[in-house]
């Protein structure tokens, strides 16, 4: 399934989430991942977050889409892209 996770944690976790969430999916946007992942993958991605957030004051919103097909996806301005970082 293609999946899209976006995060509010606060900042002493920040770094923590978006390097677990680099394990399993594609950085499009500070904050926002994205990527074809299965359910048990997916499973084990949730389960390691949890571990690191703290569920009184943060925050993870999961967007699945079963047929990706179904998404049309338009960027106006730069792409970001995970290889923009080694440039």
């Amino acid at each position: 399934m293609f999946v899209m996770i976006t995060y509010d944690v606060n900042q002493k976790r920040v770094g923590k989430v978006c390097k677990k969430l680099r394990e399993y999916l594609d950085w499009t946007q500070n904050s926002v991942f994205e990527g074809e992942i299965t359910t048990g993958t997916l499973n084990k991605c949730l389960a390691e977050l949890h571990k690191i957030i703290n569920v009184e004051e943060d925050s993870i919103y999961l967007y699945r889409v079963s047929n990706p097909r179904n998404i049309k996806k338009d960027i106006i301005g730069v792409e970001k892209s995970p290889f923009d970082i080694f440039l």
